[in-house]
């Protein structure tokens, strides 16, 4: 199978790279990733085929493309799949339906459940439920980083880790008002935080936290594009809005978020910087947050197996035995204006 992952920021990469491993593991499969320039001019996979060239991505002609984003080109051969960029369904762009893709694999039954009402209503793609595969690389790497926090405690001779992980949008980020408190809670409890932000926070916040950092011994940061290694790695997550709370609490942690707009809150959610120290203390024992997040885990990704990225595949060959390769989508004119002015056009081959 002719499989190209389609990636578009930088986020995508290690979401998409376990199906790459799993593709390339299976044998007889053929990989190619089609890496967006505008966002990502630097690759890092290295030993990976990947290209910036859509005209090459077009001549690879997929049979199946993986896409975390939320547009691909209609005109690009293969069956079309969205397998998201993470768990915020309280999004507003999570549930639009942009008749991109030809099917959709979940990450767990509510979004299933979700996408199937949705399903019904649109009729043109189909829903499976898979898993999400970023929790393939966590199942490998549960203990991968042991010594790297127990280094890390050493250093600062600390007994845990706090990672403070907040977005980037700025009518939801905690940036503007964290740092008192995050100062306060290394004075006042025996933590060292990492501070890891995300790659697209605009770069007053980066130097602002960047100088935090070298003001104060017990909190680090760090410029890793991935946030996966240090949500292994911490204790407690401290975060506002982000698909990343999701990801730190289906590793039964606990997570403490500034203002979240979460319509179901399953976690700690404090409304001022000052009762951070005091959510600290509580987040760590209290029986029913930990009860919330097993329900968490239980209808938002239980699929820690290793076996998020076959299961896609098989999705995809499964749904090529029922259909066949799709030589494009169809869209309407506003898409196909929007993908082509995202992503350029191609020289289409003769049918």
């Amino acid at each position: 199978m002719r499989i190209l992952l389609f990636c578009e920021n930088k986020y995508a990469i290690d979401i998409l790279q376990p199906i790459e491993q799993e593709a390339l593991r299976e044998g007889g499969n053929e990989v190619l990733w089609y890496v967006h320039r505008k966002k990502i001019a630097d690759f890092p996979l290295i030993t990976s085929r990947w290209t910036h060239d859509m005209q090459q991505a077009y001549d690879f002609s997929p049979e199946v493309i993986f896409c975390p984003g939320n547009i691909v080109p209609y005109y690009l051969p293969g069956v079309k799949v969205q397998i998201f960029h993470g768990y915020a369904s309280e999004k507003k762009g999570h549930w639009i339906i942009r008749h991109y893709f030809d099917a959709y694999f979940t990450q767990g039954p509510i979004f299933t459940r979700g996408f199937e009402a949705l399903a019904a209503r649109y009729r043109n793609f189909e829903v499976l439920e898979t898993g999400w595969p970023r929790q393939d690389w966590v199942k490998e790497h549960l203990h991968a980083f042991d010594q790297d926090r127990e280094a890390i405690l050493a250093a600062s001779g600390r007994k845990q880790i706090v990672l403070y992980a907040p977005t980037f949008s700025p009518s939801l980020t905690s940036l503007p008002v964290m740092r008192e408190a995050l100062v306060e809670l290394t004075e006042k409890r025996d933590v060292v935080v990492i501070i890891k932000l995300h790659p697209l926070t605009a770069p007053e916040w980066v130097e602002a936290y960047k100088q935090l950092a070298d003001e104060h011994p017990h909190i680090l940061y760090r410029e890793d594009f991935s946030v996966a290694k240090y949500q292994l790695m911490a204790d407690v997550m401290i975060s506002d809005t982000s698909s990343t709370i999701y990801e730190f609490l289906l590793k039964d942690k606990p997570v403490i978020t500034l203002r979240a707009s979460a319509k179901e809150i399953r976690w700690k959610d404090i409304q001022e910087p000052t009762e951070l120290c005091a959510a600290f203390d509580e987040v760590q024992h209290d029986e029913e947050q930990i009860r919330q997040r097993r329900w968490v885990i239980e209808n938002y990704d239980p699929y820690l197996d290793g076996k998020v990225a076959h299961r896609m595949l098989e999705g995809a060959r499964d749904y090529i035995r029922r259909h066949g390769v799709p030589a494009e989508r169809k869209v309407n004119l506003w898409r196909r204006y929007t993908g082509i002015k995202t992503f350029g056009w191609v020289k289409r081959h003769k049918k």
